[in-house]
Formats: C-alpha cells, sequence, structure tokens
C-alpha cells in the first residue's frame, strides 16, 4: 500500500518521533474530506464513464458539499463563534481550518463548474440541451411563456424589499431571484425577491425532441416583463444559502422522538453558513444580500452561473438508456429459495448474510412480512444504523424462535 510520503519519514525516523510536531504526523479530517470529495469529482471527468453517470457524479459531488458545510464547516463556525480554543489534531484553530476549507473549497467548486461547462458540451453532442437565455425562441419561447403562465407563475409571490418591508426569510437551500426594477410609469425604483419554492422542479423540459430543458431561474429573468407587468428590469441575479444543520445529540434527554422532531425544525432556521451569489451579479445586489444575509459568520462566495449543481440529477432522469450505465438486477438469495421461500427455515439451517446491492432488499421485506403474518411472532425489533444512508442489524423474536439478520 502507498504511503504519503511525510508519513513514510515519520516511520524511517529513529531520532524523535514522538516529538514531531502534530501537523507532520496527522492530515485535517475537513481538509482529508474535501480531497475525498473532490475524487468523486473526478470521477465526472472519467470518460469511461457514460454521459449520465458523469453528470450524476457531479451532482453527488453538490450534494456533499452542500452537507459538508450544512454540518462540518457548522460545527467549526460554531467552535470559532464560542471562542473554543481547542486544536484539531493537526494543530490547528477553528479559524486556520476554516481558512483553509474556504480556499480548498472555493477551488473545488470552481472545478465543478469548469466540469458542468465540459459536460453540457458533451450534453449538446448527444442531443441533450440545457438552453441559455438567449437561445430561447420561436415555438419554444411560445411554449415556455404558455408553461410560465399557467404552471410557474401562479405559485410564485414576489416580495418587495425596501424599508416596510423586512427582508425575508430564505430556507436552507433556498435558491431564490433579486430584481432591481424601474416602474415604468413614474421611473421609481422597486427591488424585488423571488424566492424559488422547494418543490418546484429546478429544469423545465421542453416537449418533443430532442430534449431540451431550461433553469427555472433562467425561465424566471425570461419571464420577468409577465411577473413585474409595468416594470422595467435593471438588473436580476440568483443567489443560494446554506445554514447551520448540525445537531448535538443529548442521549439523556426524556422524549427522543420529541427531542430529534423540534431539532429538525431548528435546523430551518439556523445561522446562515455560505450565501452563494451568481457570478456577474451587481454590485448593488450583492451589496444588499451580504448585508441582510451574509452577517458575521457567513461565508459569501460567487460559485459560477448554475448554483446548486446537485439539482443536476434531475437531468439525469432522462430516458437515455446509451448515456447510463447498464441497469443492474439483484438477485434473491437462492437458499432461500431452496427452502420455498420461508426465511425461517433457511436461517435455522445456516446464518445468512445478505450482501446489498448484489442482493435484493426485497429479502429483507420478505424477512419482515414472514415474521409479522407468523402467530407466535410477539415482536419484531429493528435497529436502525445510519438510516439516511442505509440500515443494519434487526431481529424478529417469538415464543420458540429467535432470527438476526442484516437490514
Amino acid at each position: 500500500m502507498n504511503r504519503p510520503a511525510h508519513i513514510v519519514r515519520q516511520a524511517e525516523d529513529d531520532d524523535d518521533p514522538i516529538g514531531a510536531e502534530p501537523n507532520d504526523r496527522f492530515f485535517n479530517r475537513e481538509l482529508s474530506w474535501l480531497a475525498f470529495n473532490r475524487r468523486v469529482l473526478e470521477e465526472a471527468c472519467n470518460p469511461a464513464h457514460p454521459l449520465l453517470e458523469r453528470l450524476r457524479f457531479l451532482s453527488i459531488s453538490g450534494s456533499n458539499l452542500d452537507e459538508f458545510f450544512m454540518v462540518r464547516v457548522a460545527g467549526l463556525k460554531g467552535q470559532q463563534t464560542q471562542d473554543v480554543d481547542r486544536r484539531s489534531a493537526d494543530g490547528l484553530t477553528a479559524g486556520q481550518q476554516l481558512t483553509a476549507i474556504v480556499r480548498e473549497a472555493d477551488a473545488l467548486m470552481a472545478s465543478q463548474q469548469a466540469v458542468w461547462g465540459d459536460l453540457r458540451v458533451l450534453l449538446d453532442e448527444a442531443g441533450l440541451f440545457v438552453l441559455r437565455r438567449e437561445a430561447i425562441e420561436g415555438e419554444a419561447d411560445e411554449w415556455l411563456e404558455t408553461h410560465f403562465r399557467d404552471q410557474i407563475f401562479p405559485i410564485l409571490t414576489p416580495q418587495a424589499l425596501d424599508p416596510a418591508h423586512p427582508f425575508p426569510f430564505i430556507p436552507n437551500r433556498g435558491l431564490s431571484v433579486i430584481f432591481d426594477l424601474v416602474r415604468i410609469s413614474d421611473n421609481e425604483p422597486v427591488r424585488e425577491l423571488v424566492m424559488l419554492p422547494h418543490t418546484m422542479t429546478r429544469f423545465v423540459r421542453l416537449p418533443g425532441e430532442p430534449a431540451r430543458y431550461i433553469a427555472i431561474e433562467t425561465l424566471l429573468k425570461r419571464f420577468a416583463p409577465v411577473l413585474f407587468p409595468g416594470y422595467d428590469v435593471l438588473a436580476a441575479a440568483s443567489f443560494r444559502v446554506l445554514r447551520d444543520s448540525d445537531m448535538e445529540i443529548e442521549e439523556e434527554a426524556e422524549d427522543l422522538v420529541r427531542y430529534f422532531a423540534n431539532a429538525i425544525k431548528r435546523r430551518r432556521r439556523g445561522r446562515v453558513i455560505r450565501l452563494e451569489l451568481e457570478t456577474g451579479i451587481p454590485d448593488v445586489l450583492a451589496a444588499v444580500l451580504k448585508d441582510e444575509l451574509g452577517g458575521a459568520d457567513a461565508i459569501i462566495t460567487e460559485s459560477g452561473n448554475l448554483l446548486g449543481i446537485v439539482d443536476l440529477d434531475g437531468l439525469v432522469d432522462e430516458d437515455r438508456p446509451d448515456l447510463k450505465f447498464p441497469p443492474f438486477t439483484p438477485r434473491f438469495p437462492e437458499r432461500i429459495r431452496e427452502f420455498g421461500g420461508d426465511c425461517f427455515a433457511a436461517i435455522k439451517a445456516k446464518d445468512i448474510v445478505v450482501h446489498h446491492p448484489y442482493e435484493t432488499f426485497e429479502v429483507v421485506l420478505a424477512f419482515l412480512k414472514q415474521a409479522a403474518n407468523d402467530p407466535d411472532v410477539v415482536a419484531i425489533k429493528q435497529t436502525l444504523y445510519r438510516a439516511h444512508h442505509r440500515r443494519r442489524g434487526g431481529q424478529v423474536g417469538d415464543r420458540g424462535r429467535r432470527a438476526e439478520g442484516a437490514l
């Protein structure tokens, strides 16, 4: 196994290895994680992968980075705010780590935008287009305007930004567009904010072939005159907010269900950790957003022309099997088939390890259904481990029968 050079050097140094500086002996946990996510992004650059699978890897790298800021960077921000002087294993304070994280994360986001630019060209060549604003014309323009009026306009709520209207709350991962307008009748300047609902699809697909998509924020800017009749648009820019979503677990809480329900509600209103601005945003709009959302703690960056890289997974759903990995069908454990589908009988003969994803999760459901229908079973208990990723460890107990299986 190849080890990093400084670790090899440490192992070969017989003089005083214990006395070495901490940063010579340890990787920083957060910077190491960013290096891992860069390797995820590198999969999006692998020409051996089908095109939409490369797009999926790009989306995953965006999702990972969002989670990183909402949890791990939020934790460091909390330490910095509370003047916690604890150092990391490699000897860095919270402030020093945050400085290094911002530098590396900005470089990673720049790489994501560059990869998106490369993939966009390849998608065009494959007949799957993500339209820019200037490319909307003719029949496409007519269809999109009708779609905007009928399906999008009714669920949008523009909000004025002035001394009489305080800046609204922007939810976590919220994508919004801010407009500088001028009223045609009297040249009165007006500033408006439009938050895009989480339930709204990020990319709208035009009917027919070839596949043509347009980002919802691009559509909003294109049809701003429909949204703001009687006004001229002076400037418009997208921005996105990531909030503190870290949760501290109180193991002594009397009611864990209620505790987590309240904690999840608090997460939605956590302090702003990262404010992402569209590249090229006018200075006057950037100043407003920094003043209202930035605060002293937020990390502010111009993140390219496509905010929320994670949302590109919506394009992966396009029905183009030629641009995806061949589908894989997991198998049902053969030994349970040998016992006619009787999970208990198969387990009684010999323990079974179910290996996902190569073996189907349906066997777990069959196991639970059989237990639920067995009159001798008095309880079904499961242990959930990292439930947002996978389930593991469960048991079914009865008066005379106990079976355990990996979930």
